[in-house]
């Protein structure tokens, strides 16, 4: 069956959009999601590409849609795509199900934007990509230019604008956020590609944002780095209320257990002075439960804050290391921290005058 033979339903602006599976640049065998699939021929394109040995769903609210992208399908000798009935906000596969979401001007028609992106963040896998075509604004439509935007091109009415889109994404967990403006519409309304990245992590794991109810196991963890006398000045571990209030309220992530949802690890930054000029400075922490310091947890966490922090807007990271620390100093340098200078015997360490490396990571993205 020929594409322009598929009976489309989408509006003339989603048809017009770069479609999900070019911005994706989807690759043979993985596992892809259409949010909103439609007609289905964004699903078939993207079957076509990720080859007999890959998945593609699409996903609809509508069963007549569904009925309609699986007859289309089937007329069509595409195999590899799978339609299910169900909305964007609940999606209806389990977690660490696919390795790419893509979209096509649907995330701005939702009533629970902010249950998209979490959703979303919930079926890819670790290391999987987010690519949606969708309508943004560059600020906040008046109440004048709202309905003339609508009236005019549609998609309009519920769009958010660029640092609405990139805060959902981020507070779902994603990284390496850009959302890059196309077509413009008028009244401050424009087309946009939006890409993201869920943190990659080894097998059976996922890095998250830190949450309240982490408290506990974050804590633990730390009281267990203090107590090998090689991570800090400190001996014990603050209360949460304490550990919350010197740290920035963003730029947390813990590595968990992907089936028992234990957290193995964390990293939190805090700023380093209240004076504009430091904005995009900030000193960071990690600590990884001393059980699982040789799987990779400590890199991924450190390489997902490290891309989380670009995206604030963040151009120096920094530390302090003790020189005895060699497993932390090899991994930074790994990361492309530098050694900047040594402080010497500048702090008394259970009866021991001990030195500090100050450490610290240049981005080459951000403040360039």
């Amino acid at each position: 069956m020929a594409h322009d033979e598929i009976v489309d339903h989408h509006s003339a602006l989603a048809r017009n959009a770069l479609s999900g599976e070019r911005i994706a640049q989807l690759h043979a065998g993985e596992t892809v999601l259409d949010l909103g699939s439609g007609d289905g021929i964004d699903v078939l394109l993207s079957a076509r590409r990720v080859g007999p040995h890959g998945t593609v769903f699409g996903l609809d609210a509508r069963p007549a849609m569904v009925e309609l992208a699986q007859r289309n399908a089937e007329q069509a000798g595409v195999a590899n795509a799978q339609f299910l009935h169900g909305t964007i906000e609940a999606i209806p596969l389990p977690g660490h199900t696919v390795d790419v979401v893509i979209a096509n001007c649907v995330i701005n028609l939702s009533d629970d934007k902010a249950a998209v992106p979490a959703e979303a963040f919930r079926v890819l896998r670790p290391g999987g990509r987010f690519g949606v075509s969708d309508v943004v604004t560059a600020q906040g439509l008046d109440e004048q230019a709202r309905p003339r935007a609508e009236q005019r091109i549609g998609h309009a009415a519920g769009s958010l604008t660029v640092q609405e889109y990139r805060d959902l994404l981020v507070a779902a967990g994603f990284v390496a956020v850009t959302i890059t403006l196309t077509a413009d519409h008028g009244d401050g309304v424009h087309s946009a590609i939006v890409q993201a990245v869920k943190p990659a992590i080894g097998p059976g794991l996922e890095i998250r944002p830190m949450r309240e109810g982490d408290a506990a196991e974050v804590l633990a963890i730390y009281q267990a780095g203090l107590d090998t006398g090689q991570a800090s000045f400190e001996t014990t571990a603050p209360i949460w209320e304490g550990f919350t209030a010197s740290r920035l309220p963003h730029l947390r992530y813990v590595a968990t257990d992907s089936d028992s949802g234990e957290v193995l690890g964390w990293v939190a930054a805090s700023a380093v002075s209240s004076r504009p000029v430091y904005a995009g400075v900030v000193e960071h922490s990690i600590y990884v439960h001393p059980g699982c310091q040789a799987h990779g947890i400590g890199r991924a966490l450190l390489g997902a804050f490290i891309a989380a922090a670009e995206d604030a807007g963040v151009w120096t990271i920094q530390s302090g290391v003790f020189p005895e620390n060699a497993a932390s100093l090899a991994l930074h340098q790994g990361l492309g921290f530098r050694v900047v200078g040594t402080r010497e015997r500048i702090g008394c360490h259970r009866g021991l005058w001990r030195d500090v490396l100050m450490i610290e990571r240049r981005s080459t993205l951000t403040g360039v």
